[in-house]
C-alpha cells in the first residue's frame, strides 16, 4: 500500500523516523502525523546504510506506507535507495537543485515514484521552478537548517530566510504544485517555538511542516487548519454567491471566492 498523490498534497504534518530504527516505525505511523518520512539520509551513519535500507524495504513489503527520504543523487547510497523505491513509494530527494537529475531519477524508476524535493541549497532556491516543474514532482519541501548552513545566517532566523520561502511558495504556484512544506523547528518540544514557526510559515504561503518529533505533531496539524474567524469569514463569503459584492465592508470578486472556498475546503 502507497500513499496516495492527494494525501502527499494536502499532508500538514510530515514526520522524520530513522531507518535504522525499525522499532520506531509503527509508533511514527501511531503518532497522528500525516504522512511519515523513513530517513535514509542525515539520520543514518554511512556504516549503516546498507542495513537501514533493508529494514525500511522489509517493513514496506509488509503492507506499511510512508515517505522515503533516500540519499542524495551523486552518494554511494542513492541508487541502491531509487531502486528500493521503484514500486511506487513516494520519494523525497535531498539536496535537489538540478530539474534534469530529478528527470533522470522519475526515468530509472519508471515514473512511478511521486516525487517531493527537498530544496536545501541556494541553487535550488534560485532554480525552483524547474524544480518544482521536474517530472514526477508534486510538491517541494523547504531543508531550512543546510540552506541556512550555505547561506551563513541562522536556520531559525525568519527574516534570513525570508526570500527563500517566499521563492519556493510563489514557484510552487506558477508550476500547479499545491503549497510546499516548510522545514524543521530544532526546538523539539517548546510549543510556543513551534507554533511561532509554524504561523511564520503559513504567513508565507506553506500548508504543511517537517516535523522531528511526536510532539510537534498537534501544535503543526492545528496551526495549519484555518482558525474559526477564517471559516466564518469564508462562509460569508461564499454565501454572498458568485457575483461581485461587498461583504463586511470588503468587495468580493472571483480571486476572493476562490480562497473562501480553499479555506472551507481544508477545514474539512
Amino acid at each position: 500500500m502507497s500513499l496516495s498523490v492527494s494525501r502527499l498534497a494536502a499532508a500538514r504534518s510530515l514526520l522524520f523516523v530513522p531507518g535504522d530504527r525499525p522499532e520506531r516505525f509503527d509508533k511514527a505511523v501511531a503518532s497522528g502525523a500525516d504522512v511519515v518520512i523513513v530517513d535514509l539520509e542525515d539520520a543514518v551513519a554511512p556504516a549503516d546504510k546498507e542495513r537501514a535500507r533493508a529494514h525500511v524495504a522489509a517493513w514496506l513489503a509488509a503492507g506499511n506506507s510512508a515517505m522515503v527520504r533516500i540519499n542524495a543523487p551523486g552518494t554511494p547510497w542513492c541508487d541502491d535507495d531509487g531502486a528500493m523505491a521503484a514500486c511506487g513509494v513516494p520519494v523525497m530527494v535531498p539536496k535537489a537543485e538540478d530539474p534534469e537529475v530529478l528527470a533522470d531519477f522519475a526515468r530509472r524508476t519508471g515514473g512511478k515514484c511521486p516525487v517531493v524535493p527537498l530544496v536545501e541549497t541556494a541553487a535550488g532556491i534560485e532554480r525552483a521552478v524547474e524544480v518544482c516543474a521536474a517530472p514526477g514532482v508534486v510538491r517541494v519541501a523547504l531543508g531550512n537548517v543546510d540552506l541556512a548552513g550555505q547561506l551563513g545566517v541562522a536556520h531559525d532566523d525568519h527574516e534570513a530566510l525570508a526570500y527563500s520561502r517566499s521563492r519556493l511558495v510563489s514557484a510552487s504556484a506558477a508550476t500547479g504544485l499545491c503549497a510546499p512544506v516548510d522545514g524543521v523547528t530544532t526546538s523539539v518540544k517548546d510549543v510556543d517555538v513551534i507554533a511561532a514557526d509554524v504561523a511564520h510559515a503559513r504567513r508565507f504561503g506553506f500548508a504543511g511542516k517537517l516535523c522531528v518529533h511526536p510532539a510537534q505533531i498537534a501544535v503543526v496539524a492545528e496551526g495549519f487548519a484555518p482558525t474559526a474567524q477564517e471559516r466564518e469569514w469564508a462562509r460569508s463569503v461564499v454565501a454572498a454567491g458568485d457575483s461581485v459584492t461587498v461583504v463586511d465592508g470588503h468587495m468580493v470578486d472571483k480571486p476572493v471566492l476562490e480562497r473562501a472556498r480553499r479555506i472551507l475546503a481544508a477545514g474539512g
